[in-house]
């Protein structure tokens, strides 16, 4: 008689053990699809930050340029090295903004030429990504010094 109770306490445990390792098994399955779900929630298919920080970019680029272009010809540097510091600094500043805006901006194959004394012409590739999309626009504008 007191084997026969053991043995189903034995049996008892193992169903027990068997239904908490089959639970466990499918919490683990419902997590792991809630997070492959989930991968895609914070991305926004309609997303135009890329068109948005171009557009601005492209708006601002010339003024500020010019601007610092002024700042360095004032404290004593020529023309073409005030503008090549200028849009040095205006570059960097425009990797913190993509940063801040959670995109990717850079300025490449940057050129300046003297047009005459007093005129610089300026171009580049201005390249703006998010990842998932990229745009590479050629700009080109004049800076007076």
């Amino acid at each position: 008689m007191l084997k026969s109770e053991l043995s189903q306490r034995d049996g008892a445990q193992m169903l027990l053990a068997t239904g908490v390792v089959l639970l466990m098994s499918l919490l683990s399955m419902a997590i792991f699809g809630v997070k492959v779900a989930g991968l895609t929630i914070p991305h926004d298919a309609a997303s135009d930050d890329v068109i948005v920080a171009t557009e601005e970019v492209m708006e601002s680029l010339q003024p500020l340029s010019q601007a610092r272009t002024d700042m360095w010809v004032a404290g004593g540097l020529e023309g073409v090295e005030a503008a090549d510091l200028a849009l040095e600094t205006v570059h960097d500043d425009l990797l913190h903004h993509g940063e801040l805006r959670g995109v990717e901006v850079k300025l490449t194959n940057i050129t300046i030429s003297e047009i005459d004394s007093s005129q610089l012409s300026v171009t580049a590739q201005l390249g703006v990504s998010d990842g998932e999309a990229m745009l590479s626009v050629d700009i080109a504008f004049i800076l007076d010094v």
